[in-house]
């Protein structure tokens, strides 16, 4: 089975990184999506699969990549070294990889059969361009995210053993995804597509393996992005999910926190 969710990850870490097109299109293929676009030109793009699961998570990763304004090689050929992943241009020189997002894409296309629902978002590189444009022009969708989920799982955070829920995660959200992960949540990081997309529910931000991004020297860690998998499965196939409401009771606490330290 490994061997098949390897083949995976490489594939969709093989796709131009300068393009979200090739990613939209292989999702487009799940029966009852929604994809809407504001125009071709614009990263105001994104596709949302509901899961027929009565109690379900959303699951989000975006589809575009740091290197996506033509500054390289669009010839990158990805090779596996003792486990890990990298990048190489024609010349056998480091290359950029993309695995922030192209591996948390890859693991929702794994995922997309499991009952719950699927986000792809375009442009969080550039400042979560899709989700915010989702949220103020796409209210219908808005509400289904808001309304029909226990929470939000998105799988774009760096290293091995990291979670961040920034301002959209309560203590009880954070206790139960140290507990599911064992992971733990630095107290830096910048913002990402659920500090746009929780309004009513909350949201985490997990490790997936890559490191180094933004970089010719970024690599992926195929273990690491494994034990992520199963961990997310282990979540999402639990018989009762819980519900995690995100409150002004939660926004008081994060900041009683904050003023603590």
């Amino acid at each position: 089975m490994e061997l098949v969710e390897t083949s995976i990850l490489k594939r969709f870490l093989d796709f131009p990184l300068s393009s979200t097109k090739e990613i939209f299109d292989d999702f487009r293929t799940i029966e009852g999506h929604i994809f809407r676009e504001k125009n071709q030109r614009s990263k105001k793009r994104f596709l949302y699969a509901e899961g027929k699961r009565e109690k379900k998570a959303l699951l989000v990763a975006h589809a575009d990549t740091y290197f996506d304004k033509g500054c390289f090689s669009e010839k990158h050929t990805v090779i596996e070294e003792n486990g890990i992943l990298k990048a190489v241009d024609e010349n056998g020189k480091p290359q950029l990889l993309g695995a922030d997002d192209r591996a948390g894409i890859a693991m929702l296309w794994l995922l997309k059969d499991c009952g719950h629902s699927l986000l792809i978002t375009d442009g969080e590189e550039r400042g979560r361009i899709a989700s915010k444009w989702l949220m103020k022009e796409n209210k219908d969708v808005a509400e289904r995210i808001n309304q029909r989920h226990q929470f939000i799982i998105q799988l774009d955070r760096c290293n091995a053993t990291e979670y961040k829920c920034y301002n959209v995660g309560g203590n009880d959200f954070r206790a139960f995804i140290e507990e599911q992960t064992g992971y733990t949540e630095p107290e830096f990081g910048a913002k990402t597509d659920i500090c746009s997309l929780c309004k009513d529910i909350c949201g985490v931000n997990i490790s997936i393996g890559y490191y180094d991004q933004h970089s010719i020297y970024e690599i992926l860690n195929i273990a690491e992005w494994l034990n992520t998998l199963r961990i997310v499965e282990k979540i999402l196939y639990a018989e009762n999910l819980r519900k995690f409401e995100l409150t002004t009771k939660n926004y008081l606490r994060l900041i009683h926190k904050i003023f603590q330290k």
